[in-house]
């Protein structure tokens, strides 16, 4: 039996920190994120033991990593240790990381009901060389980051997309999104006039 490590990583966001196996959490491709136990009823047993840790705010969790989101009032230093050591027993143990994925319509329902419903993108010619060059380009260095981008939709040369993981609410997450994101799609396809984040 191969030992299971977990390593942990400094991400870009200072309240997040990705915890790193050695062994494959998810299918390649597939990431999901819980802001609360209650979200993770029933989807997720890791993330739904994490949130037992009260300074545990979002789990992140993609193809070899967990990206842990903390509150303000304790530093990483008294509870990485912890957590990595935690992260590494379950997978050690082989509890359940993901019984089943949560359905992104459910959430876009859930949005319809408050005051501000979620913004619906008529597919465009332009969502597949978009979702490619996102694909090629710029998920590899977001994952690497901690993070994941999914692309929402694009209209009137505006390209919507969703930061998780490290990349919600970090610090570079915008200079990453304008500076970055926003030149490569803009140099591949001319149609392109900006690249906003949905927060959903």
């Amino acid at each position: 039996m191969v030992p299971v490590t977990v390593y942990a990583e400094m991400t870009p966001n200072p309240t997040t920190m990705k915890y790193v196996a050695n062994k494959y959490l998810l299918a390649t491709g597939d990431a999901v994120e819980f802001a609360s136990k209650a979200d993770s009823k029933g989807f997720s047993p890791l993330a739904e033991a994490l949130f037992d840790f009260p300074f545990v705010q979002k789990v992140f969790i993609a193809a070899n990593f967990i990206t842990i989101t903390k509150t303000d009032n304790v530093p990483w230093d008294f509870i990485n240790m912890e957590l990595r050591e935690f992260v590494r027993e379950w997978l050690f143990f082989g509890k359940e990381v993901l019984i089943q994925m949560p359905s992104k319509t459910v959430a876009i329902e859930e949005d319809s009901k408050t005051e501000n419903p979620a913004k619906s993108f008529n597919p465009s010619e332009f969502d597949d060389p978009i979702r490619a060059l996102l694909d090629e380009y710029v998920r590899p260095a977001v994952e690497n980051d901690g993070g994941a981008i999914d692309f929402v939709g694009f209209e009137d040369g505006i390209v919507t997309v969703s930061m998780k993981g490290s990349c919600a609410g970090c610090p570079s997450s915008t200079a990453t999104l304008k500076g970055g994101i926003e030149n490569l799609l803009k140099q591949h396809l001319p149609e392109v006039k900006e690249v906003v984040a949905f927060n959903g």
